[in-house]
């Protein structure tokens, strides 16, 4: 039976530079600008940055600047899956309105749902064909004019930390970029954060 996931949600503010800030309800903030290419380029205020990129079928690929990779998958209604199914971010910017309070109301339940993990490791082959299948999805839904919270910029579930490295210039011994604190769902052998594509 799958553990039910920590849930962390976010919000995302629009700033005059068109870049984005996300505000986690945990404390984090992370700073998100788009690329010409569509993938999003991400900083945050714990030290940590890299790449974000979403593949077909939801999947969204997260680079570190250190070269580590980790993947998430999208749920839909703003809900991303992180960290082999611990973490699970909800973008609360995309539930806005009545629609949002009405699923929101719907509880924890409804947010659980029935969960499709993220994959653990894909072949540079696997994400090609996943990539693929990206550009097929959208260019169907610019046909059909729907857009995706990746679309939006709110990144639909990048959410960020729960499986990162160390802080970019931090080196510290110290800091494993564990969530080491009571309240986490990781154990000390974990190695941080994800996050949300949004």
């Amino acid at each position: 039976m799958q553990q039910q996931p920590n849930v962390i949600t976010y919000q995302d503010e629009l700033l005059a530079d068109g870049s984005v800030r996300r505000v986690f309800n945990d404390g984090r903030q992370e700073w998100r600008r788009r690329l010409p290419d569509g993938r999003v380029e991400w900083r945050d205020n714990q030290g940590f940055a890299g790449i974000d990129e979403l593949l077909g079928d939801g999947i969204i690929k997260r680079t570190f600047n250190q070269g580590q990779i980790i993947y998430a998958r999208e749920q839909g209604y703003g809900r991303t899956l992180w960290h082999r199914g611990q973490v699970m971010t909800v973008n609360q910017t995309s539930v806005g309105g009545r629609v949002g309070a009405i699923l929101m109301g719907m509880g924890a339940g409804f947010l659980i749902g029935s969960l499709v993990l993220p994959p653990e490791h894909l072949s540079p082959e696997q994400e090609e064909m996943l990539r693929q299948k990206a550009l097929q999805q959208q260019q169907t839904s610019d046909s059909s004019g729907s857009s995706s919270d990746w679309d939006s910029g709110s990144s639909s579930d990048s959410d960020s930390d729960w499986d990162r490295p160390e802080p970019v210039g931090d080196g510290s011994a110290s800091d494993s970029g564990d969530w080491s604190d009571d309240g986490s769902p990781f154990d000390g052998g974990d190695i941080g954060d994800v996050g949300d594509f949004g």
